[in-house]
């Protein structure tokens, strides 16, 4: 019987890649220092998708390029189920409106901040 992996939908541009805002509809930018050693280790315990705006295709080239195929299982641009998400552009909600309102006002990019 397959063990079941619990699944991560992991943002590409700021999260696994060098990018800082500066979007260009033809170009990912460089994968993260240490990236690929996460994803070797996150592999290991959970299925990993990665969770995209971009092409599709130009998205499983880059994962292709940067030898990242053999740990990402699909490419999506879609909230699918998932254990967890990782986005550099969320926030994680505690039960608290108030401090959500708040961190909604005050939310910054972890690279503009």
């Amino acid at each position: 019987m397959k063990e079941f992996k619990k699944t991560l939908l992991i943002d590409l541009d700021g999260v696994l890649n060098t990018y800082h805002g500066d979007y260009n509809n033809d170009f990912i930018p460089p994968i993260r220092d240490g990236a690929k050693e996460l994803l070797e280790k996150l592999y290991l315990e959970y299925e990993i998708k990665l969770f995209t705006s971009r092409n599709k295709l130009l998205a499983c080239k880059w994962i292709i390029e940067n030898d990242l195929d053999k740990f990402i299982t699909d490419v999506t641009s879609e909230k699918q189920p998932a254990f967890l998400y990782i986005d550099d552009r969320a926030i994680s909600f505690n039960g608290n409106y108030s401090k959500l309102f708040e961190d909604i006002k005050n939310f910054k990019v972890w690279y503009s901040a």
